[in-house]
């Protein structure tokens, strides 16, 4: 089949990445004829390759940027060891004064803008006051909805040399705990309250409990950004935003080393406490100009939003779209309000050239009965993450969206704090693929054995260090928790816990976590090939399909969430299994298909496949904070009850 999507040659002339590739090619006296060729030249030369991002693109710095890497294996971190920036520095100094650098839309219809230069004296302001409470490597939380004083705050603190964590304001108590209580910061910025879905949601009481719970809190910031006005006397060390302003004017950078920490990143944590992740400065604003700049072709003065939480990844890789020049777009509120289309006409609205999305938003927005109701003339890109973006999502985007866009499946994670493989726009899009290995990530499918495939699935694996990988878990002694979490299935290999299959042109397909494959009789399997089958049915509104171990077997089982009015029948169940029967293989086959209430998922929109196996197999989930919609994990737990009595 051929592809859906191929950019004109004026697109792949003007993208940056083809510019980069004529650097490099003159510098080093190469020729790529492809972007393959580039791509194993990336890997192969990863030092000159990064330096290349470094001074290409402008990154402000000091020190020396030789040697690159002490090491390219994962014994520890070894990238420029003798250079020094400031990540802040690299953001605020990227774009025209005069240039937008923040557009904030809020579900309400109001909002605001701010340019590159009242962004920096709003940061040199809130400075003036938190540099009497913070230095380099202390932690300032953010418990905060989407809105620019969660950038202010951030970039004060990365200005000051500070380390900066973040989560969502729709957390509960417990969840904030089990996050802070280990990353410990000195600083809570947080809001007085947030508005979703037309409801107002007081955190004030969640605050003062979060307060006595925190050791070593000194001060606690609350934005009042919807004019609420709410007493703050019960909160101790509290004081409101607008009175933590000073009247500094110039932004204060203190330069880190390359490897010195800059964000805390928390792992989903549904069987147990989150892992603690830390990235470091240098290699996290590499990583996200790469991607950005190269493989998604944001450029100066572009608009570049993605639907995001402050306690999602996907929140620190769009605020990096500062690094390179753009408007960040930051929506807070839910997309549903007043409705999916007129959430999805924000393209119209804000004349956004790159819409961040996720598959089960898309989904949601085909079942809504969209229809080309839009021209979206600006639009250039759609970058789809969270989940594999299935092959009839890509019908969906070409026939009834936009036919002339670039979609991007991106797919890496937390723990890189980005992408392993990427959108690329010069390359064409081939339905239910990802486009391409990201630059400087040496990545490859093996089997069991540890033998690249081709063509065939396997295990996603990067076979060397990248400026991007953490620097260390928080209390984790000897890196026992790091090693156990990447190193230990394939030597000195990350192993990354995704099913993928690279195919013959350098493409992509995801099948969904490994931790969580299926492997009935032995053979593995991916559930986003169950997935794709279940979309197809009318009266599915969503499914999730785990493993349970009987007899020293797996049994595959289906749970299903019926559309409104929708009942499952017996016919339906046959139905069911006759279709993945023949879209796949029989050991596709569910054994059991039952209805559910609700799927679960993460705050960030990831199907929790791994916390409905550890209910059905009667392990438990540790942490259910980590679940955006708890309530709906009764249902699997009164099967485990209905099938203990039976």
């Amino acid at each position: 089949m051929g592809p859906l999507w191929k950019p004109s040659e004026k697109r792949i002339d003007e993208s940056q990445i083809t510019k980069f590739k004529r650097h490099i090619e003159n510098k080093f006296g190469q020729t790529f004829s492809s972007y393959q060729k580039l791509h194993q030249w990336s890997v192969s030369n990863g030092g000159d390759f990064w330096c290349e991002v470094i001074s290409y693109f402008g990154v402000k710095w000091s020190g020396e940027l030789e040697p690159a890497c002490n090491d390219f294996g994962f014994s520890q971190y070894g990238w420029f060891p003798q250079t020094k920036l400031n990540f802040a520095e690299n953001l605020l100094q990227a774009g025209d004064r005069e240039g937008l650098a923040i557009n904030f839309v809020h579900e309400s219809g109001q909002g605001s803008k701010i340019t590159y230069g009242e962004l920096s004296k709003k940061v040199a302001s809130l400075q003036g006051r938190l540099q009497e409470y913070l230095g380099a490597d202390d932690v300032l939380a953010c418990y905060m909805p989407n809105i620019p004083e969660t950038i202010i705050a951030m970039l004060a603190t990365t200005g000051l040399g500070g380390v900066f964590t973040s989560t969502s304001a729709d957390f509960g108590v417990e969840g904030v705990v089990d996050r802070f209580g280990q990353s410990k910061p000195k600083i809570l910025v947080t809001v007085a309250g947030y508005e979703y879905n037309g409801k107002y949601y007081d955190l004030i009481p969640k605050i003062k409990e979060i307060s006595t719970r925190l050791t070593g809190l000194e001060k606690i910031i609350v934005v009042d950004f919807l004019g609420k006005k709410p007493d703050l006397s019960s909160i101790d060390h509290v004081v409101a935003w607008e009175d933590f302003q000073s009247s500094q004017e110039e932004v204060v950078y203190y330069q880190r080393k390359f490897s010195d920490p800059l964000y805390i990143m928390y792992s989903s944590g549904t069987t147990g406490r989150p892992k603690c992740i830390v990235h470091s400065v240098g290699g996290t604003l590499l990583q996200h100009i790469k991607e950005l700049a190269l493989h998604t072709d944001v450029k100066k003065g572009d608009n570049l939003f993605y639907f995001t939480t402050c306690g999602w990844m996907m929140w620190n890789w769009l605020v990096s779209g500062l690094a390179v020049g753009a408007c960040v777009i930051l929506y807070e509120g839910s997309p549903g309000r007043p409705s999916l289309k007129e959430f999805f006409s924000l393209i119209e609205k804000e004349k956004i050239d790159y819409f961040g999305t996720s598959p089960k938003f898309l989904k949601a927005l085909e079942d809504s009965g969209y229809d080309n109701d839009l021209e979206l003339p600006s639009l250039k890109t759609i970058l789809s993450t969270g989940a594999p973006l299935l092959p009839e999502q890509f019908d969906f985007i070409y026939e009834k969206i936009k036919s002339d866009v670039c979609v991007s499946s991106i797919c890496g994670g937390t723990d890189i704090i980005g992408c392993f493989m990427l959108g690329n726009p010069i390359l064409p899009v081939y339905r239910g693929e990802i486009q391409c290995l990201g630059l400087g990530m040496d990545v490859a499918c093996f089997d069991e054995q540890g033998q690249a495939l081709i063509n065939h699935e396997g295990e996603l694996v990067c076979r060397q260090s990248f400026p991007s990988r953490p620097i260390y878990f928080l209390d984790d002694n000897n890196n026992e928790r790091l090693n156990n979490a990447y190193f230990n299935r394939f030597p000195k290999t990350w192993h990354h816990g995704d099913f993928i299959t690279i195919t013959d042109r350098g493409g992509v397909q995801v099948f969904g976590r490994s931790d969580a494959t299926l492997n009935p009789g032995g053979v593995r399997i991916g559930t986003a090939e169950i997935y794709r089958q279940t979309s197809q049915l009318a009266y599915l509104e969503d499914s999730i399909c785990v493993g349970r171990q009987k007899d020293g077997e797996v049994d595959v089982v289906l749970f299903v969430k019926m559309k409104e009015g929708e009942e499952l029948t017996d016919e339906r169940r046959v139905a069911i299994k006759t279709l993945i029967k023949k879209g796949t293989t029989p050991r596709h086959v569910p054994s059991e298909i039952h209805a559910v209430g609700g799927i679960p998922y993460t705050r960030s929109g990831k199907k929790m496949e791994l916390a409905i196996s550890r209910i059905i197999n009667r392990r438990g989930i540790d942490n259910i904070e980590a679940v955006a919609n708890p309530e709906c994990l009764d249902a699997y737990q009164s099967f485990i009850t209905e099938a203990k009595q039976a």
